[in-house]
């Protein structure tokens, strides 16, 4: 078998499919989609892995759009035999984490809702919000995502009030520490007064109300109060009451009526229209709502118990074994509700149930989650028919043949050629989607300090991004075919920030890679909002304030704004250097070396040639240099 053969998507090797497909046994067990290139696209579990399989490659299959392309790049079919159905979504779930499949993302991360980050890959880890989540590091711990944000915020802000913790990323002071140190408000981190192993103490602390363990917090705390009044610690007392009492103070009003308040469940509902499906998970322990989680799904997925399932499954396969209740309230019934029990039982080491309340006290509490989840389906349905307005006007006004679902915009941005960058930042579904944002670096060695050149600069970026589209089995593909070669992250529309000249420019580098058919492309030139398409010399005839129009001005004012942003951090690097570079002998790695160690050059002026000794690489000959260079009268 040749190589191009194996590389070619099995949907075009009838014979070889059904081969590969005899060969998966009617077995419980994990199956792998992988592309052309090795990478893994897609892992999943089934109870008979030949039929589950299979029913991805059948005509009569109704797949998403997401999956069909999905199944459009599988030149592979990998699997693993399981003796029981537990077993394969235990071994699912962990090689998930592992692996990180594209297309394994059923929950859309649309940074709506803010999550609470804790780096334990730190010595002394730092507790913030993000809306986004990152999984470049294993040991970092991410709770939620959070619908009440402000009630998120006033938890960490109380948070920080009362327990000692890390207040800055990085140390105000080099020697010393700062104001908070000596308020109580942070013990020290920066200058290492307290030791990694203590500090992590009070941060497994504070994890604890984000895992809903707050009464358990709170009983830890009081125990503490207590053995400190035994040995007239009055003060270390006096501490641990006002701890106590901020932690009662946050949920005193989240008060749920439920009988046997000390389980600790969750419950979970979702609403759906033919597109959106979004879905609700309230935190109930010890009968107090401590958090209300939310998630979007596509709601082509499958039925709603199905999507229910699949978003249990993602989500306690991301916490600890601790935050896992007891009980779990779920609006419909699981299709594979026995197995995710057995292997929610496992994880936690305790029994879990899950119940479908029909009546009563429970049924009313899953209608309030649905509740819930309706009105956030009425607000996503009014910001997508916004979207979708502009999308289809966009699609009308260029004549595109059907609305673009991805748009990048890209800028330049420098001062007289000096720092010169470049952004790219995407759009889906008419809404901006940061996780996919990039910067460039301008390396055209003519674009330099006193010379500037937007054309050549863009035609770089362009060229940069597109390179890896350049190969000869593409260019030989028709658009339908080509449509099918293309990955997830390639663009129905490319907006360039300026007019003609820079658009002309794109123009010339896409058809030198031979992909300008395959590439939309337009530019919005700023002064009077007029689009211009590649080989017209007049803009569209346009209305700067309809929807389509109003879209692409958004997208070309983020590309602007991202873009300088990146400039300017690269200015502010430039001019810490600028002083730097005058002393002789030291070099650019030596220089990152010194700013690492003292973070400004403002204390790299105060330190003495001893200090600067410490800092690796920087012996007393150079160290002296450096401390004539900042004190010639000396």
């Amino acid at each position: 078998m040749t190589a191009l053969t194996e590389n070619t998507p099995l949907l075009k090797q009838p014979e070889r499919l059904e081969t590969r497909l005899k060969e998966i046994p009617p077995e419980p067990g994990v199956y792998f989609m992988r592309s052309g290139n090795g990478d893994i696209l897609y892992i999943g579990k089934s109870k008979k892995l030949r039929s589950r399989v299979r029913s991805y490659f059948r005509d009569s299959q109704k797949l998403s759009d997401r999956i069909a392309m999905m199944v459009r790049q599988v030149t592979e079919i990998e699997f693993i035999v399981t003796d029981t159905e537990a077993e394969a979504l235990a071994l699912e779930a962990n090689l998930i984490k592992k692996h990180q499949p594209y297309y394994n993302v059923m929950l859309k991360d649309d940074k709506k809702y803010p999550y609470v980050c804790i780096t334990w890959s730190e010595d002394y880890p730092r507790i913030f919000i993000t809306r986004k989540r990152r999984a470049t590091k294993k040991r970092d711990r991410y709770y939620g995502p959070y619908v009440d944000t402000s009630l998120l915020r006033y938890t960490l802000h109380t948070i920080k009030g009362v327990f000692p913790l890390r207040q800055r990323r990085k140390p105000l002071f080099k020697d010393r520490p700062c104001l908070n140190y000596d308020i109580g408000k942070c013990p020290g981190v920066c200058q290492s007064l307290v030791t990694p192993e203590d500090y992590k103490q009070i941060v497994n602390k504070v994890a604890m109300v984000f895992q809903g363990r707050t009464d358990e917090l709170i009983n830890t705390l009081q125990s503490q109060m207590e053995k400190a009044g035994e040995r007239l610690d009055f003060e270390k007392a006096a501490q641990y009451r006002d701890r106590i009492k901020a932690l009662y103070s946050l949920n005193a009003d989240q008060k749920v009526s439920l009988p046997d308040d000390t389980v600790s469940r969750d419950a979970i509902a979702l609403a759906a229209d033919d597109k959106h499906c979004c879905i609700q998970l309230f935190q109930i322990r010890a009968g107090k709502l401590v958090g209300r989680l939310g998630f979007f799904a596509d709601a082509g997925f499958g039925t709603p118990g199905a999507i229910l399932q699949k978003v249990l499954e993602e989500h306690y396969s991301t916490v600890e074994a601790v935050e896992i209740p007891t009980e779990i309230l779920v609006q419909h019934e699981l299709p594979e509700g026995e197995i995710l029990t057995q292997w929610l039982t496992k994880e936690k080491a305790k029994k879990v149930t899950l119940v479908n309340p029909q009546r009563q006290i429970k049924a009313e509490l899953i209608e309030m989650v649905e509740r819930n989840a309706n009105y956030e389906l009425e607000r996503t349905q009014r910001v997508s028919d916004r979207n979708n307005t502009a999308l289809q006007d966009l699609a009308a006004i260029l004549d595109l043949p059907e609305v673009p679902k991805r748009i990048e915009g890209y800028d330049i941005s420098h001062i007289q050629g000096s720092n010169a960058v470049a952004s790219q930042v995407v759009f889906v579904d008419g809404v901006p989607a940061k996780q996919h944002y990039r910067h460039y670096k301008i390396k055209n060695p003519d674009v330099q300090i006193g010379h500037s050149d937007d054309f050549a600069s863009m035609a770089e970026v362009i060229g940069r991004r597109f390179r890896r589209y350049k190969n000869p089995l593409l260019q030989s593909l028709s658009n339908e075919e080509m449509g099918v070669e293309k990955s997830h992250d390639f663009p129905d529309l490319v907006m360039i920030d300026g007019g003609k000249g820079q658009l002309s420019a794109v123009v010339k580098a896409l058809q030198e890679m031979n992909l300008l058919d395959a590439v939309k492309v337009v530019s919005l030139a700023k002064k009077r909002e007029e689009i211009f398409l590649p080989g017209e010399s007049k803009p569209l005839d346009t209305d700067p304030e309809q929807p389509g129009v109003q879209l692409l001005r958004g997208v070309r004012d983020e590309s602007h704004r991202f873009a300088v942003s990146f400039h300017r951090q690269q200015r502010l690097k430039s001019s810490r250097r600028s002083r730097l570079e005058e002393i002789p002998g030291l070099g650019f790695h030596r220089q990152k070396q010194l700013l690492a160690h003292f973070h400004s050059i403002d204390y790299i002026r105060e330190a003495d040639v001893q200090k600067l000794t410490e800092v690796s690489g920087i012996g007393e000959a150079l160290a002296g240099e450096i401390y004539n260079y900042f004190h010639p009268n000396n």
